[in-house]
């Protein structure tokens, strides 16, 4: 429909920031790019990126490893020659 105003939602950029150096730089960069309405700042938890089957299954290693039912590797080479045993 030609002349028809239509309703946006704003988009979002995720970005993943390693350390925090620079994270008030960026942010102040940010804010000076026409249309940027708003910057946030947000931490996240181990939790929130590691999915539902990754958490049971070191949950299910934790619980193995408290009863000792583990394999201790001191070494990349002595991983490896374990695994090359498999």
């Amino acid at each position: 429909m030609k002349g028809a105003s239509q309703i946006t939602q704003p988009t979002q950029i995720i970005v993943t920031l390693e350390g925090n150096a620079t994270t008030s730089e960026i942010k102040k960069t940010l804010k000076m790019i026409r249309g940027v309405a708003s910057v946030r700042i947000a931490r996240l938890s181990d939790d929130a990126i590691i999915s539902p089957t990754i958490q049971k299954n070191i949950k299910k290693a934790r619980e193995e490893s408290a009863c000792g039912e583990t394999i201790v590797c001191n070494s990349p080479e002595e991983m490896q020659k374990y695994f090359d045993s498999l």
